[in-house]
């Protein structure tokens, strides 16, 4: 399993994203705001990778305070949340972790824990949150892998896989169960402009794996699918609405429309964490935009003139109509969503701490 995120004796160590295929760099965060640091510059990214980093950060945080008193320690974590929340407004893992970790730190000092064992149970929720999140990866690839068709060839947009996630992955957690399932898989990776995350990560998780991968640009998905060449779309997602309409990396819309287009299966995998009930449909979800340059260059090397006019969304909005299934840790989604995406939720849902 690739090294994403680990807790190592009171340090948060995450690979460095931005930094591969050419160098496997770590980034070792001493303090929660390194955490947020790292979540908002995309050292780390990927809806659930970065829930289990904010779990991680807010247990990084307890463990390097210097309270004495609950509410001091109280008054220092809640302002980490407020902290971490502030990093990436789409990825919805990331207010599904701090919401978790809040409810668990708010049962344990109404329960009368002293700042050391408050401390203590930060740290084994944020464990349980990185290890619950391999197994539901797990359990969706099992779910998803009866979609991919044995020597299929499977299309993929951005990195949905054990980069992105606590490990795994969803998106290539669906190649890599079928495959374990002994069918024969090849993949074809957007590149994913305008932070190749398709190029970069995809493919470099997927030859580790040995499975065979060829990278297109973003704009040869279309005639790839004219000519046959694509059995099935599989992507992740940063956020699904209560009506299965899904924000995932931007350029995710045009190749469902493309894949509409052309009758082939779009699916998206994602956690039941990474539903959004209380928003009723896509409309609702905030839509992070970054930094020009991420459009501008690539590393020092400008592409684009001085003075012309940048729009970078980092995320999109497909619609339900055009998503032909969403799998889940707890089973494979069809329409109307509405129904079964809430179903899916209250059989995942996380019962109550003794």
């Amino acid at each position: 399993m690739l090294p994403t995120i680990e807790w190592n004796d009171g340090i948060v160590v995450m690979i460095d994203q931005r930094k591969l295929p050419a160098k496997e760099v770590y980034v070792h965060c001493k303090t929660a705001k390194q955490v947020a640091k790292a979540i908002k510059t995309m050292v780390i990214r990927g809806a659930p990778a970065i829930g289990v980093a904010a779990a991680m950060g807010l247990a990084l945080g307890v463990h390097r305070s210097k309270a004495t008193g609950t509410q001091e320690l109280a008054a220092e974590f809640y302002k980490i949340c407020d902290l971490l929340a502030e990093t990436r407004p789409t990825a919805v893992n990331l207010f599904w972790a701090i919401d978790r970790m809040k409810r668990v730190f708010s049962e344990a000092a109404r329960a009368g824990e002293a700042p050391a064992q408050l401390r203590a149970i930060m740290l084994a929720e944020a464990k349980a949150v990185e290890r619950e999140d391999v197994e539901s990866c797990r359990t969706l690839g099992r779910y998803g892998a009866e979609v991919v068709p044995d020597g299929g060839h499977v299309l993929t947009h951005c990195n949905a896989g054990a980069l992105a996630t606590g490990g795994y992955g969803t998106a290539l957690g669906v190649i890599r169960a079928a495959v374990d399932d002994g069918k024969r898989v090849e993949v074809f990776a957007d590149e994913t402009r305008p932070f190749l995350q398709g190029a970069r990560l995809t493919a470099w998780e997927l030859l580790r794996d040995g499975i065979e991968t060829t990278v297109i640009t973003d704009s040869m998905a279309g005639p790839l699918m004219r000519e046959g060449k694509v059995d099935v779309v599989v992507v992740g997602a940063d956020r699904i609405a209560a009506n299965g309409d899904v924000a995932n990396k931007i350029g995710t819309y045009t190749v469902a429309v493309l894949a509409k287009t052309h009758d082939v299966p779009f699916y998206v995998a994602a956690p039941v964490s990474t539903v959004d009930l209380a928003t009723a449909d896509g409309t609702g979800i905030p839509i992070e935009e970054r930094s020009p340059r991420e459009v501008t260059h690539v590393g020092s090397i400008a592409m684009t003139p001085e003075g012309a006019g940048i729009w970078n969304p980092a995320f999109d909005v497909t619609p339900n109509s055009l998503i032909a299934g969403i799998i889940t840790d707890q089973g494979l989604c069809r329409s109307p969503y509405t129904e079964s995406l809430r179903a899916a939720c209250e059989r995942g849902a996380r019962p109550p701490r003794s």
